[in-house]
């Protein structure tokens, strides 16, 4: 029950803030200490704010033999940011994850709930070049 809790919370809000584990301990009488190691052993939760467009990239091994590697490069060269990081104007988070389960398509991202697939730096660049003219998703 926890785990959904927190999923709705983390989709509501797009990260979870100190006051609000604060008050999921209260409201269901565990430790905040107990909140926080869930929180904290999930990749799919965040204690930051994340930028408006989440972008997770496939590093799992069909991906990489792929071309991950140089899909990662590409968008750390167009955003200006590592994995791990958000943009200073919170348009864009890039990520890493080890499988998004679409081996066949390698390499994918995705962007928020969209999969990209059989990715190039070229077409990267402009999946990234739409979603900042159009302001984002």
């Amino acid at each position: 029950m926890l785990i959904q809790i927190l999923l709705k919370l983390q989709k509501n809000f797009g990260w979870l803030p100190m006051e609000v584990l604060m008050e999921v301990s209260k409201q269901l009488n565990v430790p905040l200490s107990y909140v926080y190691r869930i929180v904290t052993f999930y990749k799919a939760f965040s204690l930051a704010p994340r930028g408006r467009n989440l972008i997770r990239v496939c590093m799992g091994t069909s991906c990489k033999v792929r071309g991950a590697q140089t899909i990662l490069d590409r968008l750390v060269s167009l955003l200006g940011i590592g994995p791990g990081e958000t943009t200073p104007d919170f348009q864009f988070t890039l990520e890493t994850v080890n499988c998004l389960g679409c081996c066949a398509l390698g390499p994918v991202i995705t962007i928020n709930d969209n999969y990209y697939g059989n990715l190039t730096p070229a077409s990267v660049a402009k999946i990234i070049e739409k979603i900042k003219s159009e302001g984002g998703m």
